[in-house]
């Protein structure tokens, strides 16, 4: 039965039914458009070349927008378990649907989700669920490890601070796959209300994920439960979906613990509690492989060294080994630790077994024998040799039921079956259920396959599909066949007339009592092989009999051979530490009988020749069977007949000699003498006889390198008779290979010339997918048939595998306030992400964050699998190459920022928050960007100004002071550039020697002793080296989101009520500036001449005073001279007032004129537009008539 392999049953495709119908009509539009293309060529024909290109051009941009960059495919052949996060905010859901989750997988209710739960969604896939609290170190530590995320909304309540601040963290630490769920959608009572708000939730989810991402509707709860199709929906997307490798979690091993046990001495920790704690880790690695004795990190504890790494069989195992076509419900396995449920839990040196747990998956023979044992050991009720007596068997139907005296123990070994445990609840007890080979291959071929599903995600959904009828066929089975052997041990006899399955369904109760464990390995592989032979139906042919009794005598011969070489070996182990006890002086003796005896022991360790090259013997026809069949079963075996005995016969290849022969003796060379040339032959064995006779038979022969044929002393004759037609002969052969010649030089040429000019339609792109390809597949073949305790010295542990770390010197901390609700990450280092250094990144302010960020305040970053608070430095790089300082980080740009951390690889992105502590109002995400280099290159620098005082001016030299303190000081800074506020530039020369930091220094002008002279200067600034790594996973249950790191300045000056003393030259005051008066200008005479005349000053002489003699006399009125003047004066003063009086009411008057006008003109624009519309009425009106009477083929009037 090993040697067989089932085939998989035929997909049958639907004939009748809406999908077929569909399908039906899709070919006949297909056609249809054929046939129109074929009748009406020039309507399909190209109408516009730019608008031919332009479509060609979008598709193909459309085309290679969804290409990626193709990634070496380093998935193993067993993946681990898909990590899905369930993400949202507090009260909306994300228990519950967990809960619905794994009930729709497993069939199993799950109360408290504690840690990471792991179920067997399908037949290649596992899934790990993980809840996600309202914690920002554990959305920041899942986000990292994360294949997929369910982002639960609350549709009532509408989109909430936490989604989009775990959206942001996703987008910085490689964006997984994201599936939006809405829920407390029965909350809307108006479908109106309802869609609307499903749109609005869905195109805002689809601008912060991609366009077209997958949102989910959770319409409303059923008794607590969401509803069964809308979760069976989940969870088919869940099981097809594809994620893409993320660059992080590729390139680093990685491990999400599901498991934590403290190993630390309890007497040591009796006597000092506060001592480092030495604990073991489980969980499936991930990412790339592992290696021993590295560097981890966890987040929210710290970095350690890994003490001792182990792999475990898989507690939660695929069934592909079963071969299924669907899962039971007993292989619908669920395995959460930190939650209590699990029926098998495995360590370094003991297997705990949780038996009560029904959906125990105990058929793990391959891989653990011990856990057979222990079962075995545990069930059994009765002794072995008792059940055997009490059990009889009726072979055939004439013949008398055999008792367990007649049974042979030989064949007892081969007919061993598997058990299984199962409860029976009518009785109260465990009950051994047995389980047959050929009827799991029965199970395994008859499957539903004949659902089919519109979407092609969904198309591999088929198989997950439950066949209840092959279980139910099954259970009725085996309750006939425990009724039979009851009646059986019982002590009444079977009847006489039975069917053959009947017989045989007896044969295997029989073979069930007998113990389902080996004493060794080898034993139980034999035990497995034959299982498939001990549940045979009886109706095999006579062939695949005949072929396992052939088999059963191979195996007889290989286990005497074996149990002959190791008395051999027993012996002669024996004998060498007898002569190693006499003395070393012996080993000479006895070297002819030691010879013969290695020999004899390399004869019998030779393989079957026959049996490596012909494999299985060959079978004889059918027609030479011709034996006697008994009771319609076996059949009488003619030993001088059967191809048995011949391939059983003395092997060629093999030489037993019995004994070893003296070759002293002379009898002994006698035998020989003959074997060789020069011995006595008969005349008919002589060998030049035989050459003769060869030569006559087999003497022409045609050199195959030269072509030269040679033809035999005897046939000279035939040679002669025939030369005429063999010369014909030979020059149609030479033609032919001429022209076979040519042509294949033809097709090598055409060959050539297709590979230079003919690409085909492969891109660059296909060609480096194919590449990857061939190296993925290079990787898997590697060390594809090697073991894996051997495997993993050479490549480490590779992904996939259910992996023990043991870290030594962990805080005590990490046990005793262990909560299970937060996640366990152990990410893996690389050798130098181990080191701390100076790191430089670019960085902006996050839009959302409602204050700009100040230069040396502590910041909290997330940078690879790390959690740690540092002090940055902001700058910015000016268009000379400078980095100079930032106070502040600029609005709305990226700028430079310099910190102390662990080194990471370039180009990973981080994000930055100021405080871990609860939860705010505001967006807790202060900053994202992107690590750049990993060294010291870049000198970050501020702006200096130094201020001196002239104190001795003379032309455009002058002295200053109070800048420097010494000569050395100036000394460094010869040659500077300086300025003063009034905008002239000068240049430091020379320090003096009093005063103490005194210089000269020349400039463009002179300078006025109350001149200010500044010194623009850049001096480099140190990083500060902080790195306080967040250690949430060491604080008390309860406390976990309330670590509190270094405080900024403005958070401790607030603290401790510190309010800042105001600098005096800070505060604005009024200025009180004297007016200086400047020499007038003077300008030289040559100047002068050479200026044009509008630009020569003027020489005015400056007035004098006006002699008395040319000053006019003040005139004096009289008396009647005053008052005429001031009659007039009054006269014009009324005149100028009835002037102003009469031009106001003349301004009223044609104000009120031209308010009548515009009415005038508004009614009379009103008129003219009736009189239009009557106008244009009576138009139409007869353009309508003309138009009618036109049709009607004219007027009667004309």
């Amino acid at each position: 039965m090993d040697g067989k392999v089932k085939k998989q049953r035929k997909h049958q495709q639907k004939h009748s039914g809406p999908k077929a119908q569909k399908k039906k009509l899709k070919k006949q539009e297909v056609s249809a458009e054929d046939n129109e293309r074929r009748r009406n060529p020039k309507a399909f024909a190209v109408q516009s070349a730019v608008r031919m290109a332009k479509t060609f051009h979008r598709a193909q941009d459309i085309k290679t927008k969804k290409h990626h960059i193709p990634l070496v495919d380093r998935t193993p052949i067993e993946p681990p378990p898909v990590v899905i996060v369930v993400v949202g905010p507090p009260k909306v859901g994300k228990s519950t649907l967990i809960r619905c989750l794994i009930k729709n997988f497993t069939r199993q209710k799950l109360g408290d989700i504690c840690g990471p739960v792991t179920i067997v969604s399908g037949k290649k896939r596992r899934l790990i669920f993980m809840e996600c609290n309202n914690d920002i170190n554990t959305m920041i530590d899942l986000a990292k490890v994360a294949d997929l995320v369910l982002m639960l909304i609350d549709a009532s309540f509408g989109f909430e601070m936490e989604t989009f601040e775990f959206l942001n963290i996703c987008q910085v630490h490689g964006f997984p796959r994201i599936m939006g769920v809405l829920t407390h959608l029965d909350s809307f009572k108006n479908n109106k209300t309802l869609r609307k708000t499903k749109k609005t939730l869905k195109h805002r989810f689809w601008t912060e994920v991609y366009q077209g991402a997958k949102l989910f509707y959770l319409s409303g709860m059923v008794y607590g439960e969401y509803q069964t199709q809308e979760v069976k929906n989940l969870g088919r997307f869940i099981s097809v979906m594809k994620f893409r490798p993320l660059v992080w979690q590729t390139s680093h091993p990685y491990v999400l613990v599901d498991r934590m046990e403290d190993l630390t001495d309890p007497e040591k920790v009796r006597t000092d509690p506060k001592c480092d704690r030495t604990v073991s880790l489980y969980g499936y690695l991930r990412g790339t492989h592992l290696k021993n004795k590295g560097q981890v990190h966890i987040p929210g504890v710290g970095d350690f060294q890994v003490t001792d790494v182990n792999f475990l069989p898989d507690p939660c195992p695929l069934p592909d080994a079963q071969k299924k076509r669907a899962l039971n419900e007993k292989e619908r396995l669920l395995y959460a630790p930190m939650a209590g449920v699990g029926g098998v839990v495995y360590d370094k040196d003991a297997v705990y077994i949780d038996l009560p747990a029904n959906h125990v998956n105990l058929k793990q023979e391959e891989v653990r024998p011990t856990t057979e044992l222990v079962q075995s050991l545990i069930d059994t009720h009765a002794t072995l040799d008792a059940k055997i007596a009490a059990s009889k068997v009726c072979l055939f139907s004439s013949s008398a039921t055999l008792d367990h005296t007649d049974i042979n123990e030989q064949n007892r070994a081969h007919n061993r079956l598997q058990e299984k445990c199962v409860w029976d609840s009518n009785i109260q007890r465990e009950r051994r259920k047995v389980v047959f080979a050929e009827e799991k291959e029965e199970d395994d071929a008859s499957g539903p396959s004949d659902d089919e599903d519109d979407d092609s995600d969904e198309s591999d959904l088929a198989e997950l599909e439950e066949d209840k009828d092959d279980d139910d066929d099954l259970s009725v089975f085996l309750n006939k066949a425990r009724a039979k052997c009851e009646q059986s041990t019982g002590g009444g006899h079977p009847p006489k007339k039975k069917q053959k399955v009947e017989e045989k369904k007896e044969e295997r109760e029989v073979a069930a009592e007998l113990p389902a464990f080996a004493d060794s390995d080898d034993e139980l592989e034999l035990s497995e092989e034959d299982g498939g032979r001990t549940g045979d139906s009886g109706h095999c042919s006579e062939e695949e009999e005949e072929g396992d009794d052939v088999e059963e005598q191979e195996d007889e011969s290989v286990e005497e051979e074996i149990s002959a070489a190791e008395d051999v070996m027993k012996e002669q182990n024996e004998r060498e530490s007898e002569e190693e006890e006499q003395g070393a002086l012996r080993w000479k003796e006895g070297l002819q009988q030691k010879a013969a005896e290695v020999f004899l022991r390399q004869q019998e360790a030779a393989p079957n020749l026959r049996k490596v090259v012909y494999g299985s013997v060959a079978e004889a026809d059918a027609s030479e069977d011709e034996e006697e069949e008994l009771g319609g079963l076996f059949r009488v075996s003619r030993p001088q007949k059967s191809k048995k005995f011949q391939a059983n016969a003395l092997d060629c290849s093999r030489f037993n000699p019995d004994t070893p022969h003296n070759w002293d003796l002379e009898e002994m060379l006698k035998s020989i003498r003959d074997c060789f040339v020069t011995g006595k032959w008969d005349e008919g064995q002589d060998a030049a006889t035989l050459l003769r006779d060869d030569e006559e038979l087999y003497g022409d022969f045609e050199d195959l390198e030269t072509g030269e044929v040679h033809k035999s002393q005897t046939g000279h004759e035939d040679e002669q008779n025939d030369e005429e037609d063999e010369e014909d002969q030979v020059k149609v052969d030479d033609e032919e290979v001429q022209r076979k010649k040519r042509l294949e030089k033809k097709r090598r040429l055409k060959e050539r010339f297709d590979t230079e000019y003919d690409d085909g339609d492969a891109t660059y792109f296909d060609d480096l997918k194919e590449e990857m390809q061939k190296q993925a597949e290079l990787n898997r073949a590697e060390f594809e048939d090697m073991e894996d305790e051997t495997r993993v010295q050479y490549e480490g542990f590779r992904p996939g595998m259910y992996i023990r770390v043991e870290i030594s010197s962990l805080p005590c901390e990490f046990v005793t306030n262990f909560d299970p609700h937060y996640p366990i990450i152990l990410g893996g280092l690389s050798s130098s992400e181990g080191n701390i250094g100076y790191l430089q990144m670019r960085l902006k302010k996050h839009r959302w964050h409602h204050r700009i960020l100040k230069t040396r305040d502590p910041l909290i970053l997330s940078l690879g699998w790390r959690r740690f608070q540092t002090i940055p430095l902001y700058h910015i790089e000016d268009h000379n190459g400078r980095h100079r300082l930032l106070k502040y980080t600029p609005q709305h740009m990226h700028c430079g920022a310099s910190i102390w951390g662990p080194i990471t690889p370039q180009g990973t992105g981080f994000l930055a928050v100021q405080s871990v502590t609860g939860t705010k109002a505001n967006f807790r995400i202060a900053a994202t960007g992107v690590v750049l280099d990993l060294d010291k290159s870049v000198t970050v620098v501020k702006k200096l100004k130094l201020i001196g005082y002239p104190y001795k001016i003379f032309k455009n030299t002058s002295f200053i002071k109070g800048m420097f303190n010494t000569v050395l000081e100036v000394a460094k800074f010869e040659g500077a550039s300086i300025r003063t506020v009034s905008g002239i530039r000068g240049q430091i020369k020379k320090a003096l020697s009093t005063p103490p930091g005194a210089y000269r220094a020349t400039f463009e002008d002179r300078l006025l002793m109350s001149d200010i002279v500044f010194l623009r200067s850049w001096y480099p600034l140190s990083v500060p080296q902080l790195y306080n790594p967040v250690t949430s996973l060491l604080l008390p249950v309860g406390q976990k989101d309330s670590w509190s790191g270094m405080r900024t300045l403005g958070q401790l000056k607030h603290d401790l009520g510190i309010r800042n003393k105001p600098n005096t030259d800070s505060l604005y005051k009024p200025v009180a500036r004297a007016q200086r008066y400047f020499n007038p200008l003077h300008i030289p005479k040559e100047l002068q001449k050479a200026l044009p005349f509008k630009s020569k000053p003027k020489q005015q002489q400056p007035k004098g005073k006006i002699p008395r003699d040319l000053q006019r006399p003040s005139v004096i009125r009289e008396p009647h001279e005053r008052k005429v003047a001031a009659l007039l004066h009054a006269l014009s003063t009324v005149h100028n007032h009835k002037r102003k009086k009469a031009h106001s009411v003349q301004h009223a008057k044609h104000k009120e004129f031209l308010q009548q006008k515009v009415k005038q003109e508004e009614a009379k624009l009103k008129r003219q537009k009736e009189a239009k519309k009557k106008l244009y009425r009576v138009m139409g009106q007869m353009d309508a008539k003309k138009q009618r009477s036109s049709l009607k083929g004219g007027p009667k009037d004309d």
